[in-house]
């Protein structure tokens, strides 16, 4: 049963990364996107991650791309107005796509080795809430304090990009 739900979610969350990439809108693009990441989030689930999963659905699903769908809302983004790009450029887009995947691919085949992993057990609980707090506020408070501050600065930078000027206003 945990197969069949593993594969259904697999192919979701492929189908949903590849729309996110082939959707011209981006408000489409966006709401894909969001697909993707609740299935993402259910793979968590699977692995016995409940923590992780809730996580990730409030924080990807939720805050990033509520301020991704007002980031593209604000920067009022038409097709219309949107310059063609030449064919022969796509075709040279996809053949380096293709060329760089071929390459990442033989990379990754070339120095595949099988390892086994052995788990030692502590005794501790690392799904429990508490014991993740006392690690992220103790050893990573540092990092932790930076993705927000950078957070912070992402959401004030997306908001001058897409403010508009006075003489703009005035013609």
């Amino acid at each position: 049963m945990i197969e069949i739900l593993f594969y259904i979610l697999a192919t979701i969350t492929l189908g949903s990364a590849a729309l996110t990439l082939l959707s011209k809108n981006p408000i489409h693009s966006a709401l894909w996107l969001v697909v993707s990441f609740f299935s993402i989030a259910g793979h968590y689930i699977l692995l016995n991650s409940q923590f992780l999963g809730m996580v990730h659905i409030m924080v990807y699903s939720g805050a990033i791309m509520i301020l991704m769908l007002f980031t593209i809302m604000l920067m009022n983004l038409n097709i219309s107005h949107e310059v063609s790009k030449p064919f022969i450029t796509k075709i040279v887009a996809t053949v380096a796509f293709c060329l760089l995947g071929i390459l990442l691919l033989s990379i990754t085949m070339r120095g595949t080795q099988v390892y086994e992993l052995q788990y030692a057990n502590t005794g501790e609980d690392f799904q429990s809430v508490q014991v993740l707090g006392k690690i992220l506020f103790d050893k990573y408070v540092l990092p932790f304090e930076m993705v927000a501050v950078l957070l912070l600065l992402a959401m004030i930078g997306a908001v001058l990009i897409s403010k508009k000027d006075k003489t703009e206003k005035a013609a």
